[in-house]
C-alpha cells in the first residue's frame, strides 16, 4: 500500500461554493451546501472533517473526487484539479456504505475495480494476496460478497479504495456501524496506511476515532470551516475535542 509523500497539498479548496438546484411547481429552489470553504489537507496527514448532518462532509469529498463541480471556487488534487484523469489516479474512497456486486468473490471485485483502474490484469493479480491479507480477507477471497457483514464489507472496500496506490484516500464514516472489534481493525489498517504515507481525510461522527487518528481536525458550520483543531489541543484532556465541537457548532458558541 505504499504511498509517496509531496511536499504539495494533498487536498485543497479555495473559497469553494456549492449550490444544488432543485425545481418544483416551476421554480428553482437553490440550497447552499457548502459557502466559500477554505481547507488544505496536508500531503501525508490524517485529517478529520466534523460537522453536524447537512453542513457539507460528504459534498467537499464529492468535489475532491469529481463527482461535483464548484458553483464557484477551486478544488484541486496534489496540485491538479479534482476531476481529471491524473488527480483521480491519485485518490482512493471508501463510501460510508459500500456496495459490491452480491454474486463477486472480493478476488473478482478487485480484478474488476483494478480494471477500471487502469491496472493490467497481471499488476491485479499480484497485488490482490498481500492486500487481501492486509485488510484480514484472505480466507474469504473466494466467498461471495452476497454473504458478508458490514464489517468485511467494509474492509473490502478499503481494499477496492487502495488498490491502484493512491496518495490521498478518502473516508466518509469508516466505522459506522462496526462492532467494536471491526472498528479496532479498520483504525489499525488506516494508521498502516498512514505509516506508507498515504494522505487521508476522514469524515465522522465518532469524535473518539477523529481524536485517536487525526492529527488535525476541521469542524464544518453551515458550509464553512468554522475551526481547524491540532492535536496537541485535545491530546492530554479526554473529552476535550468534544468540548470544542460542541461549543463550535452551537449557534453563537465561543471558543472554549
Amino acid at each position: 500500500m505504499g504511498c509517496a509523500v509531496s511536499a504539495v497539498p494533498a487536498l485543497s479548496c479555495r473559497a469553494v461554493v456549492k449550490d444544488y438546484e432543485r425545481s418544483h411547481l416551476g421554480r428553482v429552489i437553490r440550497t447552499r451546501a457548502l459557502d466559500g470553504l477554505d481547507l488544505e489537507v496536508r500531503a501525508g496527514e490524517v485529517f478529520g472533517l466534523l460537522g453536524l448532518n447537512g453542513n457539507g462532509k460528504t459534498t467537499a469529498m464529492k468535489l475532491a473526487l469529481g463527482l461535483l463541480r464548484p458553483t464557484s471556487g477551486s478544488v484541486s488534487v496534489f496540485g491538479k484539479p479534482s476531476g481529471v484523469p491524473s488527480s483521480l489516479a491519485e485518490v482512493g474512497y471508501l463510501p460510508e456504505l459500500p456496495y459490491f456486486y452480491p454474486y463477486l468473490s472480493p478476488r473478482e471485485a478487485l480484478r474488476f475495480y483494478g480494471a477500471l483502474s487502469g491496472l493490467a490484469r497481471a499488476e491485479i493479480d499480484a497485488r490482490i494476496p498481500p492486500l487481501l491479507e492486509r485488510v484480514g480477507l484472505s480466507a474469504a477471497a473466494d466467498r461471495k460478497a452476497g454473504e458478508f457483514s458490514k464489517g468485511m464489507l467494509q474492509r473490502l472496500g478499503l481494499a477496492q479504495a487502495v488498490l491502484h496506490r493512491p496518495r490521498l484516500v478518502l473516508l466518509d464514516e469508516p466505522v459506522s456501524g462496526l462492532d467494536p472489534l471491526a472498528v479496532h481493525d479498520v483504525r489499525v489498517l488506516l494508521r498502516a496506511l498512514n505509516e506508507d504515507g498515504c494522505s487521508l481525510l476522514m469524515a465522522s461522527h465518532s469524535i473518539s476515532d477523529v481524536e485517536r487518528l487525526c492529527a488535525r481536525v476541521g469542524i464544518l458550520v453551515n458550509g464553512r470551516l468554522a475551526r481547524v483543531v491540532e492535536q496537541k489541543e485535545w491530546a492530554d484532556e479526554p473529552g476535550r475535542l468534544e468540548a470544542i465541537f460542541v461549543h463550535t457548532v452551537r449557534p453563537g458558541g465561543a471558543r472554549p
